[in-house]
Protein backbone atom coordinates (compact mmCIF):
# COMPACT_ATOMS: atom_id res chain seq x y z
CA UNK A 1 0.00 0.00 0.00
CA UNK A 2 1.58 3.01 -1.04
CA UNK A 3 2.24 6.19 1.57
CA UNK A 4 0.28 9.35 1.21
CA UNK A 5 2.44 12.11 0.81
CA UNK A 6 1.44 15.76 2.12
CA UNK A 7 2.83 19.28 1.08
CA UNK A 8 5.39 20.49 2.91
CA UNK A 9 4.88 23.63 4.67
CA UNK A 10 5.51 26.73 3.11
CA UNK A 11 8.59 28.37 4.00
CA UNK A 12 8.79 32.40 4.85
CA UNK A 13 10.86 32.22 2.12
CA UNK A 14 7.90 31.05 -0.09
CA UNK A 15 5.11 32.69 1.46
CA UNK A 16 7.39 36.19 -0.06
CA UNK A 17 7.72 34.54 -3.12
CA UNK A 18 4.21 34.03 -3.89
CA UNK A 19 3.69 37.40 -2.75
CA UNK A 20 5.71 38.93 -5.02
CA UNK A 21 4.37 36.84 -7.77
CA UNK A 22 0.83 37.89 -6.71
CA UNK A 23 1.86 41.59 -6.16
CA UNK A 24 3.60 41.87 -9.44
CA UNK A 25 0.52 40.40 -11.39
CA UNK A 26 -2.11 43.06 -10.17
CA UNK A 27 0.44 45.81 -10.43
CA UNK A 28 0.49 44.39 -14.43
CA UNK A 29 -3.22 43.98 -14.50
CA UNK A 30 -4.65 47.20 -12.71
CA UNK A 31 -8.09 46.43 -13.68
CA UNK A 32 -8.32 42.59 -12.18
CA UNK A 33 -9.99 43.62 -8.67
CA UNK A 34 -12.40 46.12 -10.36
CA UNK A 35 -13.22 43.43 -13.15
CA UNK A 36 -14.48 40.91 -10.36
CA UNK A 37 -16.06 43.21 -7.20
CA UNK A 38 -17.33 40.27 -5.39
CA UNK A 39 -13.14 39.75 -4.75
CA UNK A 40 -13.57 42.30 -2.12
CA UNK A 41 -15.75 40.28 -0.06
CA UNK A 42 -12.91 38.16 0.87
CA UNK A 43 -9.90 41.02 1.32
CA UNK A 44 -9.38 42.49 4.62
CA UNK A 45 -9.63 46.20 4.41
CA UNK A 46 -6.44 48.20 5.17
CA UNK A 47 -6.26 49.81 8.54
CA UNK A 48 -6.23 53.33 7.28
CA UNK A 49 -7.18 55.13 4.08
CA UNK A 50 -4.44 57.43 2.62
CA UNK A 51 -5.48 59.16 -0.72
CA UNK A 52 -7.89 58.57 -3.30
CA UNK A 53 -7.07 55.01 -4.75
CA UNK A 54 -7.49 53.27 -1.05
CA UNK A 55 -10.12 55.35 -0.64
CA UNK A 56 -11.51 53.84 -3.91
CA UNK A 57 -10.96 50.12 -2.25
CA UNK A 58 -12.95 50.96 0.93
CA UNK A 59 -15.65 52.13 -1.12
CA UNK A 60 -15.80 49.18 -3.19
CA UNK A 61 -15.78 46.80 -0.43
CA UNK A 62 -18.95 49.28 0.38
CA UNK A 63 -20.30 48.22 -2.77
CA UNK A 64 -20.08 44.69 -3.10
CA UNK A 65 -21.35 44.00 0.48
CA UNK A 66 -24.38 46.31 -0.28
CA UNK A 67 -25.27 44.35 -3.60
CA UNK A 68 -24.74 41.36 -1.84
CA UNK A 69 -27.47 42.62 0.88
CA UNK A 70 -29.72 44.41 -1.41
CA UNK A 71 -29.75 40.93 -3.53
CA UNK A 72 -30.83 38.68 -0.17
CA UNK A 73 -33.49 41.80 0.30
CA UNK A 74 -35.20 41.46 -2.85
CA UNK A 75 -35.50 37.71 -2.49
CA UNK A 76 -36.70 37.98 0.64
CA UNK A 77 -39.25 40.51 -0.41
CA UNK A 78 -40.21 38.46 -3.37
CA UNK A 79 -40.47 35.28 -1.73
CA UNK A 80 -43.08 37.43 1.08
CA UNK A 81 -44.93 38.97 -1.66
CA UNK A 82 -45.53 35.04 -3.04
CA UNK A 83 -46.77 33.79 0.86
CA UNK A 84 -49.19 36.57 0.93
CA UNK A 85 -50.68 35.72 -2.39
CA UNK A 86 -50.41 32.01 -1.72
CA UNK A 87 -52.54 32.62 0.91
CA UNK A 88 -55.42 34.54 -0.74
CA UNK A 89 -55.60 31.73 -3.65
CA UNK A 90 -55.53 28.96 -0.98
CA UNK A 91 -58.99 31.04 0.62
CA UNK A 92 -60.57 31.45 -3.00
CA UNK A 93 -60.79 27.85 -2.58
CA UNK A 94 -62.63 27.20 0.53
CA UNK A 95 -66.46 26.54 -0.64
CA UNK A 96 -65.65 26.46 -4.47
CA UNK A 97 -68.32 24.47 -6.43
CA UNK A 98 -65.08 24.23 -9.70
CA UNK A 99 -61.78 24.05 -7.92
CA UNK A 100 -60.63 24.18 -11.61
CA UNK A 101 -62.44 26.62 -12.77
CA UNK A 102 -60.90 28.69 -9.57
CA UNK A 103 -57.02 27.84 -10.42
CA UNK A 104 -57.35 28.66 -14.07
CA UNK A 105 -59.24 31.80 -13.82
CA UNK A 106 -58.56 33.69 -10.43
CA UNK A 107 -55.27 32.19 -9.67
CA UNK A 108 -52.76 34.10 -11.93
CA UNK A 109 -54.60 37.05 -10.75
CA UNK A 110 -54.12 36.31 -7.21
CA UNK A 111 -51.08 34.95 -7.68
CA UNK A 112 -49.41 37.73 -9.86
CA UNK A 113 -48.91 34.86 -12.42
CA UNK A 114 -49.39 34.54 -16.54
CA UNK A 115 -51.06 31.31 -16.28
CA UNK A 116 -52.21 28.60 -13.83
CA UNK A 117 -53.47 24.90 -14.26
CA UNK A 118 -53.64 21.56 -13.31
CA UNK A 119 -52.41 18.67 -15.94
CA UNK A 120 -52.60 14.89 -15.05
CA UNK A 121 -51.79 11.78 -16.69
CA UNK A 122 -54.81 10.48 -18.80
CA UNK A 123 -56.52 13.08 -17.27
CA UNK A 124 -60.13 12.07 -16.71
CA UNK A 125 -61.19 15.88 -17.12
CA UNK A 126 -61.72 18.37 -19.62
CA UNK A 127 -60.63 20.73 -17.02
CA UNK A 128 -57.06 19.10 -16.71
CA UNK A 129 -54.48 19.57 -19.52
CA UNK A 130 -53.49 16.02 -20.24
CA UNK A 131 -50.56 14.12 -20.16
CA UNK A 132 -48.84 11.33 -21.59
CA UNK A 133 -48.30 8.15 -18.74
CA UNK A 134 -45.07 8.83 -16.93
CA UNK A 135 -44.53 12.98 -18.06
CA UNK A 136 -44.82 14.41 -15.01
CA UNK A 137 -42.02 12.02 -13.35
CA UNK A 138 -40.07 13.18 -16.19
CA UNK A 139 -41.32 16.87 -15.95
CA UNK A 140 -39.98 17.18 -12.74
CA UNK A 141 -37.19 15.29 -12.99
CA UNK A 142 -38.42 13.13 -9.75
CA UNK A 143 -38.67 16.79 -7.76
CA UNK A 144 -41.82 17.57 -5.76
CA UNK A 145 -40.86 21.35 -6.70
CA UNK A 146 -39.11 22.56 -10.05
CA UNK A 147 -38.47 25.95 -11.89
CA UNK A 148 -37.32 26.66 -15.45
CA UNK A 149 -36.85 29.41 -17.16
CA UNK A 150 -37.90 29.47 -20.80
CA UNK A 151 -39.36 25.91 -20.34
CA UNK A 152 -39.91 23.43 -22.73
CA UNK A 153 -42.95 21.75 -23.57
CA UNK A 154 -44.24 24.79 -22.81
CA UNK A 155 -47.01 25.19 -25.14
CA UNK A 156 -48.50 22.30 -23.75
CA UNK A 157 -48.49 23.10 -20.48
CA UNK A 158 -49.07 26.40 -20.71
CA UNK A 159 -51.42 26.82 -23.40
CA UNK A 160 -52.56 29.94 -25.43
CA UNK A 161 -50.20 31.91 -22.62
CA UNK A 162 -47.37 29.87 -23.45
CA UNK A 163 -45.24 32.77 -25.08
CA UNK A 164 -45.60 34.69 -22.55
CA UNK A 165 -43.91 32.32 -20.36
CA UNK A 166 -40.22 33.08 -18.82
CA UNK A 167 -40.20 30.91 -16.17
CA UNK A 168 -42.69 27.85 -15.16
CA UNK A 169 -42.79 26.34 -11.59
CA UNK A 170 -44.48 22.61 -11.27
CA UNK A 171 -45.66 21.43 -8.77
CA UNK A 172 -46.73 18.26 -7.71
CA UNK A 173 -49.69 17.13 -5.65
CA UNK A 174 -49.41 15.04 -3.06
CA UNK A 175 -51.17 11.34 -3.81
CA UNK A 176 -50.71 8.32 -5.58
CA UNK A 177 -52.25 9.63 -8.89
CA UNK A 178 -49.29 12.10 -10.76
CA UNK A 179 -51.20 15.46 -11.19
CA UNK A 180 -48.80 18.47 -11.40
CA UNK A 181 -49.90 22.40 -10.63
CA UNK A 182 -48.57 24.26 -13.40
CA UNK A 183 -47.42 28.22 -12.66
CA UNK A 184 -46.16 30.55 -15.91
CA UNK A 185 -44.90 34.03 -15.14
CA UNK A 186 -44.27 36.62 -17.22
CA UNK A 187 -41.31 38.00 -15.26
CA UNK A 188 -39.11 35.52 -13.55
CA UNK A 189 -39.02 37.54 -10.37
CA UNK A 190 -43.04 36.58 -9.19
CA UNK A 191 -41.74 32.91 -9.25
CA UNK A 192 -38.51 33.79 -7.21
CA UNK A 193 -35.60 31.09 -7.17
CA UNK A 194 -35.20 31.80 -3.27
CA UNK A 195 -38.06 31.17 -0.67
CA UNK A 196 -40.81 29.78 -3.33
CA UNK A 197 -40.26 26.62 -2.57
CA UNK A 198 -42.81 25.87 0.67
CA UNK A 199 -45.67 28.87 -0.50
CA UNK A 200 -45.36 26.28 -3.68
CA UNK A 201 -45.77 23.20 -1.68
CA UNK A 202 -48.97 24.74 0.24
CA UNK A 203 -50.46 25.83 -2.81
CA UNK A 204 -50.54 22.03 -4.32
CA UNK A 205 -51.38 20.33 -0.60
CA UNK A 206 -54.05 22.72 -0.30
CA UNK A 207 -55.34 22.18 -3.84
CA UNK A 208 -55.10 17.93 -3.47
CA UNK A 209 -57.43 18.15 -0.15
CA UNK A 210 -59.69 20.95 -2.26
CA UNK A 211 -60.08 18.44 -5.34
CA UNK A 212 -60.19 15.48 -3.33
CA UNK A 213 -63.13 16.66 -0.89
CA UNK A 214 -64.56 17.93 -3.91
CA UNK A 215 -64.86 14.04 -5.74
CA UNK A 216 -65.77 12.64 -2.20
CA UNK A 217 -68.74 15.15 -1.78
CA UNK A 218 -69.87 14.28 -5.12
CA UNK A 219 -73.08 11.92 -4.96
Amino acid sequence: MGRMTFPAPQTEDGREAEAARVAAYLAAHPGFLAERPALYRALHPPRRVHGETLADHMAALLVAARAETGLVADAARLGLDLTIRSATAIAALIGAADVLGVVAAEWPALLGLECASLAAEEAPSPGLRDLPAGSVARLTEGREVLMRDHPPEAAILHGEAHALVVRDALVRLPGARPRLLVLGAREAGRLPARGATASLRLLAQALARALDGTARARP
